[in-house]
């Protein structure tokens, strides 16, 4: 009985407070069918392909909308992984490297609706331990790119939310 009275509590809550969620926003700026081109990195092809996967499910499952062809979307993502940087960020008594933070920065160009061009940069990070003397293995690399593009995407998504907020 308890349980039920507060999840009404909290439903009465939130709707009464304005709550919406990101992608009510970020639907009022992107519309229902979204274009979105990610720029293949001569440095990193498989980390750009990561990125465009995770650029995809995010306009699914984040967005709520349909990944469309550029001649039929309502707006355009051109995304470009700008850098990738890794720094030490813990040390052994001896002085070696074992944990590192991997830094992704992605350079977005999105086209609204309303054809309003709009440039935004987005980062995101990762810490991760090696297990040999300071070397990072590709698969670390890889996956720790993997990771701070994720977070990139998110943080990507959530500055277009604000803007549909304003």
């Amino acid at each position: 009985m308890i349980r039920v009275a507060v999840l009404v509590y909290l439903s009465l809550f939130f709707l009464s407070c304005g709550y919406k969620p990101t992608a009510i926003y970020s639907k009022d700026i992107l519309g229902d069918r979204i274009f979105a081109d990610v720029k293949i990195s001569l440095k990193d092809p498989e980390n750009s392909i990561i990125i465009k996967d995770a650029l995809n499910e995010a306009i699914v499952t984040k967005f709520h909308s349909q990944i469309a062809p550029k001649e039929k979307a309502t707006s355009k993502l051109f995304v470009e992984l700008e850098s990738v940087d890794f720094r030490p960020i813990e040390y052994d008594k001896n002085g070696y490297v074992v944990t590192y933070k991997s830094v992704v920065t992605l350079k977005t160009i999105y086209i609204d609706k309303d054809a309003h061009e709009t440039l935004l940069i987005s980062s995101g990070d990762y810490d991760f331990n090696i297990e040999s003397l300071s070397v990072i293995s590709d698969t670390l690399r890889f996956n720790a790119i993997k990771e701070a593009s994720l977070k990139a995407i998110d943080a990507l998504i959530s500055k277009i939310s604000i803007r549909g907020i304003k």
